[in-house]
């Protein structure tokens, strides 16, 4: 096998993406990071992400993660001309992936179902808020919507109300899993040879990821919004060390109290105390638990705390904020290319050994590649 084939498995792959904002530009930017050429459809106006920001030097943060490495054709879809151009484009490409609102799609001609029979080898991937053939399938849906539908906002934030995740989850999420499918339709396709029509909302997503806590509300309990705290295990939550740093402390088992009890906190009492010797007590009598341990940790800097839990092998984590991950040991970085420079973002997750990739620029709108 070829180097390049090692680093970028996706070549020789087309994408043709009619999309916009996060969700579907998500899924084929990790196609185009494996190789994948993908053409992204834009509007005269551009993808309104372009817009959303300015922070990447001048340019929008979201369209510069999310769409590295694609080319950009602008068509206007009102027009003939630039359907038969997109038409010929899907003709030769391998994957097409679309999240206009349900129905938009077939009524400019490019129904999914028709381009499958027309191209039996192509895989298309449809992404919407809500799927295209239940009752709310015409209702617009954005990420903060979902998260308030679906539930999650219920079971996100502290006793006093509901918030948002702090970072766009459902559209990321959505991309994520639209992926996945592509991923397997292309293998699936490596064996029968035949494409697939995919159809992925965002709701169903999130309704998926929703299923712990949906049991167990169906089960009689109903999960409560404890911040930082977990709803089931205890010591789980955060504690303030002496000079104002924020520790979040997580105890799984009864083997890990016992090393916290004994050997962190010098307490070998708590072990078997009838409010601490199970996580079901523990939790049950979490005032107490979490003012032990509080007690023991507001005594520490944030440094000899950490120092100390780490000696012992205890799970936990320094409450960062946004400056804490940029100055972060384990951030890894890569450099993607804009109109007026490079800017530095986080890497993919995904590491492949003894491959290492170079990622492309992000498209100027019309910029082919």
């Amino acid at each position: 096998m070829s180097k390049q084939m090692q680093n970028y498995p996706l070549t020789g792959l087309k994408v043709v993406a009619l999309e916009q904002a996060v969700a579907a530009p998500f899924a084929t930017c990790r196609l185009a990071d494996a190789g994948a050429n993908v053409v992204k459809i834009e509007r005269p106006e551009g993808d309104f992400a372009r817009g959303y920001d300015t922070a990447a030097k001048g340019e929008s943060s979201y369209f510069v993660w999310l769409n590295r490495g694609k080319s950009s054709l602008v068509l206007d879809l009102r027009h003939k001309a630039d359907r038969d151009t997109l038409h010929a484009e899907i003709a030769e490409a391998d994957v097409f992936v679309q999240n206009l609102k349900p129905g938009s799609a077939a009524k400019l001609g490019f129904d999914p179902a028709q381009l499958c029979a027309t191209h039996p080898r192509l895989i298309c991937c449809s992404i919407s808020g809500y799927t295209d053939t239940g009752s709310m399938a015409d209702r617009k849906a954005y990420d903060l919507l979902i998260q308030a539908e679906s539930g999650l906002s219920s079971i996100t934030g502290g006793p006093e109300s509901p918030a948002r995740v702090g970072v766009s989850i459902v559209d990321i999420a959505t991309g994520a899993t639209a992926h996945s499918a592509i991923l397997e339709a292309l293998i699936g396709r490596g064996i029968h040879g035949k494409g697939a029509d995919i159809r992925v909302s965002m709701f169903d997503v999130m309704a998926d990821w929703m299923t712990v806590p949906l049991l167990n509300h169906e089960a009689g309990n109903t999960p409560k919004r404890l911040g930082l705290a977990h709803p089931s295990i205890a010591p789980y939550g955060v504690f303030e060390t002496s000079d104002g740093g924020q520790i979040l402390l997580s105890i799984q088992s009864e083997r890990e109290w016992a090393v916290l009890a004994r050997d962190v906190m010098g307490h070998p009492d708590a072990i078997s105390d009838p409010r601490f010797c199970t996580n079901v007590l523990r939790t049950q009598y979490r005032r107490d638990t979490d003012a032990l341990v509080g007690g023991f940790l507001g005594d520490l800097t944030l440094a000899q705390a950490s120092a100390l839990l780490a000696k012992y092998d205890i799970a936990f984590a320094v409450v960062n904020d946004m400056q804490g991950l940029s100055d972060h040991p384990e951030l890894r970085r890569i450099s993607v290319q804009i109109d007026g420079g490079s800017v530095t973002l986080p890497g993919p997750a995904t590491r492949v050994m003894g491959s290492e990739r170079s990622y492309g620029a992000s498209p100027k709108i019309g910029e082919m590649k």
